[in-house]
């Protein structure tokens, strides 16, 4: 679950004020009586987590008393997930969590942390609004106290997002200190734990970058998103946009192994190819549950697509079944492969690229003198065909779709170059990769159909016997050979405006 809080510093003597005032009409603030909470933080000797933004605790007397708290890239937003177990060793599935950041090493007790805990809920006609938890924090080494602060945590608990915001200004006037979010144990375990986390972030460009500037911050966008993404995984729930996180570690993958290839030449020999080996067969694992996703949706909005002529919902659920076993033995193998040692090797290979990306000389040259030459080389390929290539222009409506899926590909490789150098070069890339975009939506529209079209007839054979599962899937299968013709039809013109001249003339 997301955890959305604000933190405020304030003195021994501070008292919280009157909020009703900041609250809707029938709001009230109801006290709790004062409790005691003992936690333990879980490290590893260099605190990757803390540096990471990143907690794994035991909080004695809670129900679920083991709890990790992951960053979103949200001041102030994480995602809190909590699990029950003895006091000792933290569970597998939490160690499992913050594999991104521990990158395997063993996790021990780094801080224990003693809070005189004063609670009170924001209710709004018996709602709940907002947790507020005026925390006397003692910092223990052994029986002795070490350091001691107090601070109030502020936490949203309904949707109105705008709540935090009205009660801040009641309690700066007490006294309170708005500032940088820093959690408990970060302050316990002093400035180690706030030093740069192991992942280098992309960060900003330079004003005049070189080449290497751009090629550097594209690697640590990839490795970010898809290491991000990797707990999200793990836990199986969907992103607050209805996006999935397989949809996009998968993503992370492809496009850094596009950028690798890309800015080949700006990159030392060694450090690519076995990168992009690793992420392949990652990105491979992630694709088979990738592609269960996309069926599982695709089988209720084909067969929802012509309300006048509906199909048998009962056969339809049947598919549906048969493509959820599916899913479950992909995602059995997204679990597998993320608990590996090859994968452990892989993240700890990806943070190191982040860290010491190794460069050619090449890389030193202006970014605008050297990027364009870079991408003409995926557009050519995209673009002239050539050897077993065809050229998008030569697409036929008879041709069979894997000489269409072929051309998907090549635009992929291009359209994920142009994104990599549009920060720097600006309008000619976003102008052209705008446009290739509509492209790559009706190929993608077009394997989707066809990879759909082919499945719904292996699920019927699954059922041989089933007569109205296979008049279902035939009906299926012809919807989807509709899609095809509809992109085929589409696709010219969409393609000559991603070719004209006014578009691509930027290009050496």
């Amino acid at each position: 679950m997301l955890e959305e809080e604000r933190k405020y510093e304030v003195d021994p003597g501070f008292v919280l004020p009157d909020l009703i005032a900041s609250l809707p009409k029938h709001s009230r603030v109801l006290e709790h009586p004062p409790a005691t909470l003992t936690a333990t933080y879980f490290d590893t000797p260099d605190l990757r987590l803390a540096r990471a933004g990143v907690s794994l605790r035991h909080r004695q007397g809670d129900e679920r008393p083991w709890t990790v708290k992951l960053p979103t890239g949200t001041t102030g937003v994480r995602h809190e997930i909590s699990r029950a177990g003895r006091r000792g060793s933290p569970p597998a599935d939490l160690v499992a969590l913050v594999t991104a950041y521990s990158r395997g090493a063993g996790l021990e007790p780094a801080a224990v942390v003693r809070t005189v805990r004063r609670a009170y809920d924001v209710l709004d006609a018996g709602r709940l609004l907002a947790e507020i938890a005026d925390d006397a924090v003692e910092v223990l080494h052994g029986k002795r106290v070490t350091a001691t602060f107090r601070e109030l945590e502020v936490e949203r608990k309904s949707d109105d997002r705008e709540l935090l915001d009205r009660l801040e200004p009641a309690l700066v006037a007490a006294g309170a200190r708005a500032g940088s979010f820093v959690p408990k144990h970060v302050r316990a375990l002093g400035p180690a734990a706030a030093g740069p986390p192991d992942l280098v972030p992309a960060g900003d460009l330079p004003a005049k970058p070189t080449a290497g500037d751009v090629a550097v911050a594209a690697i640590r966008r990839d490795v970010a998103r898809i290491l991000e993404h990797d707990p999200l995984v793990r836990l199986g729930e969907p992103l607050p946009d209805g996006d999935t996180p397989v949809h996009q570690m998968r993503v992370g993958c492809r496009r850094l192994r596009s950028d690798l290839r890309t800015f080949g030449p700006l990159l030392a020999g060694g450090f690519a190819d076995p990168l992009r080996d690793e992420l392949k067969w990652i990105a491979g694992v992630l694709g088979e549950a990738r592609d269960a996703e996309v069926q599982r949706e695709r089988l209720r909005l084909t067969a929802a697509a012509d309300p006048v002529s509906p199909l048998d919902t009962a056969a339809v659920d049947r598919l549906d079944a048969l493509l959820a076993a599916r899913q479950e033995r992909a995602l059995a193998a997204v679990a597998e492969a993320l608990g590996s040692a090859r994968y452990r090797a892989l993240v700890g290979a990806l943070v190191d690229a982040t860290r010491e990306p190794r460069l050619t000389a090449a890389a030193a040259r202006k970014a605008a003198d050297v990027l364009p030459g870079l991408v003409a080389k995926p557009w050519r390929r995209l673009a002239g065909g050539g050897g077993d290539r065809i050229a998008p222009q030569q697409l036929g409506a008879l041709d069979p779709d894997e000489r269409w899926h072929a051309v998907r590909i090549e635009g992929k490789k291009a359209r994920y170059a142009l994104d990599a150098v549009a920060p720097v070069l600006g309008g000619g890339p976003r102008r052209l990769a705008k446009a290739l975009s509509r492209v790559q939506s009706l190929l993608g529209e077009h394997q989707d159909a066809h990879v759909a079209a082919q499945t719904w007839l292996e699920l019927a054979a699954e059922l041989p016997h089933d007569h109205a599962v296979a008049v279902t899937a035939g009906r299926l299968f012809e919807r989807e050979r509709a899609a095809i013709r509809a992109a085929r039809a589409e696709f010219p013109e969409a393609w000559q405006r991603a070719d004209e001249q006014g578009r691509t003339g930027w290009l050496p």
